[in-house]
């Protein structure tokens, strides 16, 4: 028997039944609508002060981003951030809220927020997720506020990707509540990384809103194109892969959602992140082990 209230039934039933991808497609078509120019900064400057953004971080002046879509997408002006500089140091992919972290068991994410998923399913790769079995992982949600670039927590090389194709429920903590493993039926892009920490994967959770994620190291992935999101899994290995060193940039996304990080047994150790707490791209959340630390130096 369901244990959520009548009034969050109803509201489970509404999403379930909502065009999830035309309300996206709408909510994007909106987002890329050049804004006047008399009134360009103001509605920024307004939409900034709601959200509590920091300005001083954007890469341009308010006045040069032309839409909403530009401004949520915006880069990082050169020197605002820094990457943790120790050689050990494995680093948070994105800005956000911490949803949970902890280690792999039995398969599974999540057990305890209540919205059980299995590693397998959230990555379509049944070989992967054996792999990581008893690894690190940690989630983090992502909101308005937040800078919505993805970044590697380690260096490595780009082994592969993963598109798997799903619904676009929202993916704040009440939707996440009401939807059980929520995290493995929404659309999802998954980075494959192999380096000094092992295999570690970048999984980038789209929510409504928020149905097109591009990869920074890939120009193939577009995942709002016509028939990207349609005809299953899609999968990528590169036969020359691509390398990035800790901090470099991943894939952006359109709004807010969620990323996951899960390593491979043994090579990493997490800090302890309190749920609700905050981090920041490239703030040092964890670190190699000793023997993973050396094969990197």
């Amino acid at each position: 028997m369901s244990t959520l209230s009548f009034g969050e039934q109803i509201v489970r039933s509404a999403w379930r039944l909502a065009p999830q991808r035309t309300l996206s497609g709408v909510v994007g078509w909106g987002a890329r609508r050049t804004l006047p120019r008399p009134f360009r900064t103001l509605l920024l400057k307004s939409f900034a002060r709601k959200y509590e953004i920091d300005l001083a971080e954007a890469e341009w002046p308010l006045d040069q981003y032309t839409s909403l879509h530009e401004f949520f997408t915006r880069a990082l002006r050169p020197g605002a951030r820094s990457v943790a500089p120790e050689p050990d140091a494995v680093v948070a992919p994105s800005d956000g809220v911490v949803c949970d972290s902890g280690v792999v068991l039995a398969g599974k994410l999540l057990e305890a927020k209540g919205s059980v998923f299995t590693l397998s399913d959230l990555l379509a790769d049944g070989e992967l997720a054996a792999r990581l079995e008893g690894g690190p992982y940690l989630v983090t949600y992502l909101s308005p506020r937040d800078y919505h670039r993805v970044h590697a927590p380690v260096s490595g090389k780009i082994a592969g990707w993963t598109h798997i194709p799903g619904r676009l429920f929202p993916v704040g903590s009440r939707s996440v509540a009401r939807e059980t493993g929520l995290f493995a039926r929404n659309e999802r892009f998954v980075t494959v990384i192999d380096g000094a920490a092992g295999l570690s994967v970048v999984v980038m959770v789209a929510a409504v809103g928020v149905g097109h994620i591009t990869a920074s190291y890939d120009p193939e992935v577009a995942t709002h194109a016509r028939g990207f999101s349609t005809g299953g899994v899609r999968r990528k290995r590169f036969a020359d892969p691509p390398r990035v060193i800790r901090g470099d940039e991943l894939g952006v996304f359109n709004l807010g959602s969620t990323t996951i990080a899960v390593f491979e047994p043994g090579h990493v150790v997490l800090e302890e992140l309190a749920v609700g707490s905050t981090v920041r791209m490239g703030s040092a959340v964890g670190r190699l082990v000793p023997s993973s630390s050396a094969a990197a130096s």
